[in-house]
């Protein structure tokens, strides 16, 4: 009977020890990563329909329609870090504010500067969980929120004898083409050769080059000529010969 009772306060002791585990670390660094689940703890949901926003513990929704583009301002939040307090027992893990540069990339905290060309916030959270889970965690939820879509999508540049050379935003929700970039920059000068616009786009291969007629286009109203422009492209307008 005696051994019975050893037995069970063993026991015991050693369930109270697995409720009270302490975080553990993954890797060299000062933050603590907390083990897999026990039995019986249930995870916050990350996963959805296909088709629909993911929503996650807290009340977030991640966006699963929007490509992100240049400009567009996110939130990332691992939610394990919540738990963490930071050297003066400060809490930890707050939503940090990110920024997707021109070159469609994201500084990801622990990760480093990834590309997001072609992602939804929903995608990027699954990539980035698993970079995280395979380095730093055991277990990562990652939250990555869209607080605010870019108006625009980058930049091209007009030069030549136009009214206002230089660089012109690109709307985010038009498609945007030679002839608009051209009126967008006042119109043609004096002496611009119309029928011989140029278009320069880069390449892995190298430059591209589209030759575009803008009286057929802007005069003539063959739109269908025109070509909708792309990030960096130069829209170059020639000068034509002056005779006397």
């Amino acid at each position: 009977m005696r051994t019975h009772l050893y037995i069970l306060i063993g026991l015991s002791v050693a369930a109270a020890a697995a409720q009270d585990r302490p975080p553990t670390r993954k890797s060299s660094t000062d933050e603590f990563v907390f083990a897999p689940l026990s039995p019986g703890e249930v995870a916050p949901a990350t996963n959805s329909t296909p088709g629909d926003s993911a929503v996650v513990s807290g009340g977030y929704v991640i966006d699963d329609k929007h490509k992100l583009i240049p400009g567009d301002r996110l939130s990332f939040q691992i939610l394990e870090d919540r738990m963490l307090k930071g050297p003066k027992g400060e809490p930890k893990g707050e939503p940090k504010s990110l920024v997707v540069t021109d070159s469609i990339e994201l500084d990801i905290p622990y990760i480093g500067r990834v590309s997001v060309a072609d992602r939804t916030c929903k995608q990027l959270a699954d990539e980035l969980k698993v970079l995280l889970e395979k380095e730093y965690y055991y277990r990562a939820t990652v939250i990555v929120g869209l607080d605010q879509v870019s108006k625009v999508l980058g930049k091209v540049y007009v030069l030549g004898p136009v009214r206002t050379q230089g660089p012109i935003d690109i709307p985010a929700n038009e498609t945007f083409t030679a002839g608009k970039a051209i009126l967008r920059a006042g119109g043609f000068g004096d002496f611009a050769d119309k029928k011989e616009v140029k278009v320069v786009r880069k390449s892995p291969t190298g430059n591209v080059t589209y030759k575009l007629n803008m009286v057929d286009i802007l005069e003539k109203g063959k739109t269908e000529n025109d070509i909708a422009l792309e990030p960096e492209d130069f829209v170059i307008v020639p000068q034509r010969a002056i005779t006397f």
